[in-house]
């Protein structure tokens, strides 16, 4: 079987990381895997990159553009909806005439438009979408936050500077109506949490569309449960009793909620429990805000933007805890991460994230958005959390998310009579 993986990326993005790593999962169980995307800085045999990155930029760009025309010039918003209204047509390509089967992951920024993704439907290829985020599923908007319009049909967008019943997220959600909203047999959709599921259900778009949960897959070759003790030298930290852990691709992203772990030291602090030197803070990840920082309650060592797996081994065996703020979360790489180094998990209730930690045996789930509890799982983690086996956390994450186990779940989707 020949399975075409589609995503704009490679590497860059949660989706990116997940698609590569269930390319390789899946060759390991005898698919004819490959990656078809946008962006590579390494094309390969198993990676091939459509041609005219230069026209990739531009579609990009245009797309910005008109959202941009669309929110009466300003910026803001800007980069948290797309409209898919301009990409490439993939169906050309050799690489997709070949394939039995075509797996879209994340295929935004001017890669797909909503036009090549009909062509795709109607090219009597069985189609597998895996959805990383609510925008197959919503008209423009990649997390939908309190809005509930696209579970009929959207208008009045709160991220457009003019709302209307007319308005851009109307517009194209009418147009996703037309491209995928009706029966398509060769179309299964994939979601990688159930709560993400729940949001498919409750769609207009995908409401009646098969669907299937499968969590994204971990290597645990990339993650090693390395020695505490050492990984602090290593890091020069050997004198740190308690190490939080935060790492995101933009830790300053709103939706990353990175005030509400200020907010929750600061309590932890005001309690009198924990003293402010036995505290450190690690960060990994890309921060626009210079002034993010600033007056932070206790002392934090960046690190920036970590691609290699053997450094985020060390960060995640250092820390006690690794910490997930978010509003929303599809899956929760990070805890996952966290879990197979043997650190424990602390994040808010009420998203993908429920799906990875079960409260007080691998980590601790917090009230969403409720800092007095997040401050409760902090004191946990730091305290009896710390009882937990390493060894157990490693061993769930094989028994949930080994590739063989993720890529099996996959075949079955692709072989699946409709």
């Amino acid at each position: 079987m020949r399975v075409l993986i589609v995503n704009t990326s490679e590497q860059k993005g949660g989706a990116a990381i997940a698609a590569s790593r269930l390319m390789h999962a899946l060759r390991a169980e005898g698919v004819e895997a490959r990656m078809l995307v946008r962006d590579t800085d390494h094309p390969s045999a198993l990676v091939h990159r459509v041609h005219g990155h230069w026209k990739g930029r531009l579609r990009f760009l245009w797309e910005r553009v008109v959202i941009w025309a669309a929110n009466r010039f300003t910026r803001r918003n800007l980069f948290k909806v797309s409209i898919a209204n301009t990409g490439f047509d993939i169906t050309r390509l050799p690489e997709f005439q070949e394939a039995d089967v075509v797996h879209l992951h994340w295929i935004n920024q001017g890669f797909l438009s909503l036009r090549d993704l009909r062509k795709i439907l109607l090219s009597g290829k069985r189609v597998v979408w895996t959805l990383h985020d609510m925008w197959p599923a919503t008209a423009i908007c990649h997390h939908a936050y309190a809005c509930e319009a696209y579970h009929v049909a959207c208008h009045d967008c709160p991220f457009l500077a003019a709302p209307g019943r007319n308005d851009l997220s109307a517009r194209v959600f009418r147009q996703k109506q037309r491209t995928y909203g009706g029966l398509h047999p060769n179309l299964s959709v994939v979601a990688v949490s159930r709560w993400l599921a729940e949001r498919m259900k409750e769609s207009a778009l995908l409401g009646e569309k098969p669907r299937d949960i499968i969590p994204n897959t971990l290597s645990l070759d990339n993650f090693d449960l390395l020695d505490r003790t050492e990984s602090r030298r290593e890091l020069g930290l050997a004198d740190r009793r308690y190490i939080l852990l935060f790492g995101a691709a933009r830790i300053d992203d709103p939706i990353k909620g990175f005030e509400f772990l200020r907010a929750a030291i600061e309590c932890l602090l005001q309690r009198g429990e924990y003293r402010r030197e036995e505290l450190h803070l690690l960060l990994f990840g890309q921060i626009k805000d210079e002034h993010l920082l600033d007056d932070f309650p206790i002392s934090h060592t960046e690190m920036g933007v970590v691609r290699d797996t053997h450094l985020i081994s060390r960060l995640y065996s250092a820390a006690n805890v690794t910490v997930s703020t978010s509003h929303y979360e599809t899956f929760g790489q990070t805890m996952v991460e966290a879990q197979a180094c043997g650190c424990l998990p602390l994040s808010f209730d009420g998203s993908g994230q429920a799906d990875i930690i079960d409260h007080k045996e691998n980590g601790y789930l917090a009230a969403r958005l409720d800092i007095e509890n997040l401050t409760d799982g902090l004191e946990w983690c730091l305290g009896d959390g710390q009882c937990i086996d390493r060894r157990d956390l490693r061993e769930g994450v094989l028994q949930r998310y080994a590739p063989s186990a993720i890529a099996r779940k996959y075949i079955e989707v692709y072989t699946r009579q409709q």
